[in-house]
């Protein structure tokens, strides 16, 4: 089956911590700190591959994390970077959050290479906390976390245009013919299992890209048949060619096959509609002489919305030239270029701001502060010490705690517990 969905987890590396550590040398009985910084987590990147056309390899791998930094080390060495995790897709694949759909990223046009987790930073380590009154500084900071998010890849074809119609009208045929493509062609309903794209050539060196789109049947919009996965593909494309069979060896009525397929297109996206569309009649090998009942039925039916029908037949190639020209007439009056999708957020920002701090009054006389920053602070600072207790105090009056805790009438003695400690508050 087709791939063009897949549903991954992706994770960035954890940045390394920073490293605590005390020059030891001969005759230096208080070295002073020499303790180095953590490497940075690796980023997870997206790259295009043109060799790629489906999303099979994220079919049945589902977690995907890049390698985290290593912790700094003494005599200020550096901690390792994490090495960075490479995701190849095909073009045009969008990268979506999978919890809320908005776009995070789109492998089209310019968007050859993107990041799109950042590694964690590599956290400072204790060298950096020496100063005039804090000669001997015991804490380093932590190497920043690991972002870690699921993830939709949707895959639509970046085609100029789209080839649509029921099963069975000889759109394969077409499609082989015109182009260099090499598609499966039977004669049972739903032979095409996958969009097939192929490059027209004509004079001059104008050419353009066909996809014929598989499976648009009535209900495609609701998931009926194989439409719902395949309607995305028409999406980027700037002219639809209607294929009809109009020698009606299938038995149907190409004018009703062509309001059903219009009637699915806007039901998916009503702005579908408003892309220029050309109907080919095929199989008039198939009938006597030029033209039939049916024909004529059609270009009576659409001649009021601008719809222009070529007779043709795919098998022996009469009438491809007219239509060809006819599209490379219409495409050469759109904006050129593949319509790429803006991103719409940047998971990193929104995973990497961490919450702020809440202070609140559990009872008369306590008071807790909760909260991922304060949390984190506490992990890596030794508040026994003296120095740690001042390096504590200092944070949470950059925070604005303290202000907080006075703004809800903290009086000197009350009790102020931060996690698992407990502190007595004296201005």
């Amino acid at each position: 089956m087709f791939a063009d969905r897949a549903k991954i987890i992706i994770k960035s590396g954890k940045g390394g911590n920073g490293h605590v550590s005390f020059r030891r040398e001969k005759y230096v009985p208080n070295g002073g700190p020499d303790g180095g910084d953590g490497g940075k987590g690796g980023d997870v990147i997206f790259v295009v591959d043109k060799g790629l056309n489906t999303l099979t390899d994220y079919r049945h791998r589902r977690k995907f994390a890049a390698e985290p930094g290593d912790e700094g080390s003494k005599k200020k060495m550096h901690g390792k970077n994490g090495a960075d995790l490479i995701l190849k897709v095909p073009e045009g694949t969008i990268i979506k959050d999978a919890e809320t759909g908005r776009v995070i990223a789109d492998m089209s046009g310019d968007n050859q290479k993107v990041t799109v987790l950042r590694g964690g930073r590599g956290g400072k380590g204790n060298v950096h906390y020496a100063t005039p009154t804090m000669q001997a500084p015991k804490y380093a900071q932590p190497g920043g976390e690991a972002v870690e998010i699921e993830v939709l890849l949707e895959l639509k074809v970046i085609a100029d245009v789209g080839l649509v119609g029921f099963p069975n009208v000889g759109k394969s045929t077409f499609l082989s013919r015109v182009t260099n493509a090499q598609p499966k062609i039977a004669n049972y309903h739903f032979t095409t299992l996958q969009p097939n794209l192929g490059v027209v050539d004509l004079d001059e060196g104008f050419g353009f890209v066909i996809a014929d789109i598989p499976g648009l049947i009535e209900g495609a919009s609701e998931g009926v048949g194989l439409g719902h996965e395949f309607l995305r593909h028409i999406e980027r494309t700037k002219v639809m060619v209607h294929m009809v069979d109009a020698a009606g060896t299938e038995g149907r009525d190409p004018v009703a096959d062509i309001k059903a397929i219009n009637k699915e297109l806007e039901a998916y996206n009503p702005e579908l509609l408003k892309k220029p569309q050309v109907i080919a009649a095929n199989k008039i090998d198939a009938i006597y002489g030029e033209e039939n009942e049916i024909i004529e039925k059609l270009r009576d039916e659409f001649k009021d919305d601008g719809i222009e029908v070529y007779p043709i037949s795919a098998v022996s190639g009469k009438g491809l030239k007219e239509l060809l020209y006819c599209v490379k007439n219409l495409l050469s009056t759109l904006p050129q270029g593949a319509t790429v999708y803006e991103s719409e957020f940047d998971p990193s920002v929104k995973v990497s701001s961490e919450e702020p701090c809440i202070v609140r009054q559990e009872s008369d006389d306590v008071y807790v502060v909760e909260g991922q920053r304060v949390e984190r602070m506490l992990g890596y600072t030794n508040i026994e010490s003296e120095k740690g207790f001042l390096f504590f105090q200092k944070f949470m009056k950059d925070q604005g705690i303290l202000e907080e805790l006075k703004n809800l009438g903290i009086q000197d003695g009350d009790t102020v517990r931060v996690c698992d400690f407990e502190f007595d508050y004296y201005e």
